[in-house]
């Protein structure tokens, strides 16, 4: 197996040194100079946007939410889905007009999507207002490429084909005080047929376990109290290290860390989830009682074209092992409906799936075919009205389960992490279920940040209802 290749500490330290160079140049302007990052799609897109921020904070910027504000602009995209990709053209061409008031503000365009060699030369042809564009590989010579543009000009485009690489020490700005995301891996080694991800974050690199522990201890620390290891698939992390090791013993290395904090982590495939994982999760005490399991389809013709390389019966055998281990276990998934070639028979086998497992929640999508993917490729003859249909009838299932799930919470007493202000006005606050589940909470905006024991006095589809205890 081909080993990660590490960016050394030297190649890190003189990007802090074009940092410095760069917050020389800023300190000369007459107003603080302001950067505005927005961040599409996945917590690893806003794990990567926190280190955008860390660069750009040594570089003497400060940030906003406002674009006609900012000096810089950065917008973090993602490649999953076309909708994704059609806001972030719109949103994109909008900024030619913030580039004709303002021609000095650079525009950076960044993340899954700008690796794509279709957007990169859409980008490069019709939106000349777009001064810098790279993709996830190029994220750690940030620093270089902004200096690029500030002392010479031009437009810079780092959208090579690279197999991707792992970077320490860069440094992060967090917008949350409560929860953080830790990358634990990078890239994916698994080319499921609809997915683009393989194509833009290239293979699987694992960070050492001691970068991440140390990680971890910093942000305890700190008094983060909810910590989600992020991976494409961090079932399979480990593989690529020296000294190869498995999830399971990383997340009970992560547990015996110190302090009351929850555990988290996704996303998981089915086919690397194994019986060890699910023992480990039920010893860890740290470790939240919720596990995101994709399965995508419920069908197994459809997951063999899928590439998905597990069955039906495979992902029902580790649902059953994983409730008897942890019977309160909150489980979420994702389900595309409208696979290319997917019949109305095969579409009640996902149904048959939903009613037997039944998810605490779905993230479900219709399919969207993604150029250069083998998917793409592939006859679709069913009409977008049976696809919507069929969609329509997942979420009304999904609606109904969850409902009955969330109307089982009332009356009980559950110890929640609060979280954040309440946008409802008849609530103070919310709060997270150890499994995740929201809670909007009757209580003192100074409890805000702790544990709390919440007693849940009513539910709905989407979310809990409660008051301090």
């Amino acid at each position: 197996m081909e080993r990660t290749t590490l960016i050394s500490p030297a190649e890190i330290e003189k990007q802090l040194d074009f940092c410095r160079s760069v917050a020389r140049l800023t300190a000369r302007w007459e107003e603080k100079p302001l950067a505005f990052v927005d961040t599409y799609g996945c917590q690893q897109n806003e794990a990567d946007s926190e280190r955008l921020r860390g660069f750009l904070d040594k570089m003497g910027f400060g940030f906003t939410q406002n674009e006609e504000e900012a000096r810089i602009i950065v917008i973090n995209t993602c490649a999953i889905r076309e909708h994704a990709e059609q806001r972030v053209f719109g949103n994109v061409g909008a900024l030619v007009h913030v580039k004709r008031r303002h021609p000095d503000t650079l525009i950076c365009l960044c993340g899954c999507m700008a690796q794509r060699p279709q957007v990169a030369k859409k980008i490069r042809e019709s939106y000349r207002h777009v001064d810098l564009v790279f993709g996830p590989q190029a994220l750690w010579k940030f620093p270089e490429m902004v200096h690029s543009l500030l002392t010479r000009r031009g437009r810079t485009f780092s959208v090579e084909d690279e197999p991707g690489s792992i970077a320490e020490g860069i440094p992060v700005v967090r917008q949350d005080k409560i929860r953080a995301w830790v990358s634990i891996m990078y890239g994916c080694n698994n080319f499921c047929t609809y997915c683009i991800v393989p194509y833009v974050r290239g293979r699987e690199r694992s960070r050492k376990p001691g970068d991440i522990l140390a990680e971890v201890r910093r942000l305890v620390e700190e008094g983060y109290k909810d910590i989600t290891l992020l991976g494409q698939n961090v079932n399979s992390y480990g593989r690529d290290l020296e000294e190869p090791m498995d999830f399971a013993d990383l997340l009970e290395q992560v547990n015996a860390i110190p302090g009351d904090f929850l555990i988290r982590f996704m996303t998981s495939h089915p086919k690397d989830a194994t019986q060890k994982l699910f023992e480990t999760m039920a010893r860890c005490e740290k470790v939240a009682p919720v596990l995101h399991l994709p399965f995508q389809a419920g069908n197994d013709r459809i997951l063999k074209v899928m590439n998905r390389r597990h069955t039906r019966a495979d992902y029902l055998e580790k649902i059953k092992a994983l409730k008897a281990l942890i019977p309160d276990i909150v489980l979420t998934s994702d389900v595309i409906v409208g696979f290319p070639g997917e019949t109305a028979e095969e579409f009640e086998d996902t149904l048959r799936v939903l009613e037997e497992v039944r998810f605490d929640a779905l993230f479900t999508f219709i399919y969207s075919p993604r150029p250069g993917t083998p998917a793409a490729e592939m006859d679709d003859p069913m009409p977008r009205e049976e696809k919507l249909a069929n969609f329509n009838r997942l979420t009304a299932l999904q609606d109904r389960i969850s409902e009955e799930k969330h109307a089982a919470y009332v009356g009980k007493t559950v110890r929640c992490l609060l979280d954040g202000l309440s946008d409802d006005e008849r609530y103070d606050l919310t709060a997270r279920t150890p499994g995740n589940r929201l809670v909007r909470v009757v209580g003192d905006p100074s409890a805000l940040g702790q544990f709390q024991n919440v007693k849940i006095t009513g539910a709905n589809k989407w979310s809990l209802f409660g008051e301090l205890v």
